[in-house]
């Protein structure tokens, strides 16, 4: 504390933490501002509109931890230089989720018969939408409901479209799709800036040691997302949102370089 206060209170300085983004080419900065501008007349028809919107996105779990570069700082008088050797291909879970106001859909291991991570392509996409997405919404009242996906080629093929189409006709926000999700604008969805961050720190605090530990793992925390704290989640969407707006579809620099 006596550091902190000195940092802080005598020489004026801030903590900060490594942000990662990904770089906007040219063409981005006008889809995102049409993808807002979109967002905008839907709610002025409905102001809940992002609340019926399924957000979904695949993240990797290596074995070998992960680093919170949040808490994460090194203090001294010289870089220490030290490196540590991991393997170039540690063992990993795929994951995939829907994210939306209601709660959370997953979590879906991408795997083969032996438990062993796959990597993800059409075939086995369509195959998670058909036996386990649409199992885990039967029932859902889907007139309103829209989906979300990134420009993941799996993601965008004709067939997969068309899979995903006959549940929603017309609501699908995704790249090739009548409304058009913004290439590289992580930093407008909510699993990237909330849920594999907020799972990833809780998860590596048990050290799992095997595949299966992580797995269980992984299903805890996921489960202890509750609605309220999605809803605050989806709230900070429009206002991401807004800020995208007020930057002409650049970088949220109102929300990367908060303090």
């Amino acid at each position: 504390m006596t550091t902190w206060r000195i940092l802080t209170k005598y020489l004026g300085l801030h903590a900060y933490k490594i942000v990662l983004t990904q770089e906007l080419e040219p063409m981005d900065h006008e889809k995102r501002r049409d993808f807002v501008e979109w967002v905008e007349g839907k709610e002025a028809a409905d102001a809940d509109f992002l609340k019926k919107v399924i957000f979904s996105d695949e993240a990797h779990f290596h074995l070998n931890g992960y680093v919170n570069r949040q808490n994460c700082r090194f203090w001294g008088s010289e870089n220490p230089r030290e490196t540590e050797e991991v393997s170039a291909h540690p063992a990993r879970c795929t994951v995939w989720c829907g994210l939306w106001a209601g709660g959370i859909i997953g979590p879906y291991f991408f795997e083969n018969d032996d438990g062993r991570a796959v990597s993800i392509n059409g075939e086995r996409y369509r195959e998670m939408l058909q036996y386990f997405f649409w199992s885990e919404i039967e029932g859902m009242d889907l007139s309103d409901i829209w989906f979300q996906q990134d420009g993941a080629r799996p993601h965008t093929t004709p067939e997969t479209l068309a899979v995903i189409e006959e549940r929603f006709p017309n609501r699908i926000i995704s790249q090739k799709a009548e409304v058009e999700w913004p290439p590289r604008s992580c930093d407008l969805t909510p699993l990237d800036y909330f849920l594999w961050g907020y799972v990833k720190d809780k998860v590596y605090a048990n050290k799992p040691s095997t595949i299966a530990e992580l797995k269980i793992e992984i299903r805890r925390v996921i489960a202890t997302v509750n609605v309220p704290l999605l809803e605050s989640v989806i709230e900070n969407l429009g206002k991401r949102l807004k800020v995208c707006e007020k930057s002409r579809g650049g970088h949220l620099h109102d929300i990367l370089f908060h303090t």
